[in-house]
């Protein structure tokens, strides 16, 4: 299990995930930002099937080229903004 923080500053406890116990392949990568904070898609799969998972995931990243070179963030603002 893990702890996970959220943007609203509650805490989340994080389960391991069903494919991890039942051993089913999945990659994840990065799929944009939130708040400036990285978050990731995941691809899941039928047992031994990491090639097509990893051909997948590399044609979703050079369709979208999300991914860009991590930089220092000093500050960041957390505030839920209303939005409406």
């Amino acid at each position: 299990m893990s702890i996970m923080r959220l943007s609203n500053g509650q805490n989340y406890l994080r389960h391991p995930s069903v494919e991890v116990r039942s051993g089913y392949p999945n990659i994840t990568i990065p799929a944009g930002f939130v708040h400036g904070l990285p978050v990731g898609i995941s691809f899941f799969g039928k047992a031994f099937s990491e090639p097509t998972l990893i051909k997948i995931a590399y044609a979703f990243e050079q369709a979208t080229k999300i991914r860009r070179k991590p930089e220092f963030i000093s500050s960041l603002d957390m505030s839920l903004k209303p939005t409406g």
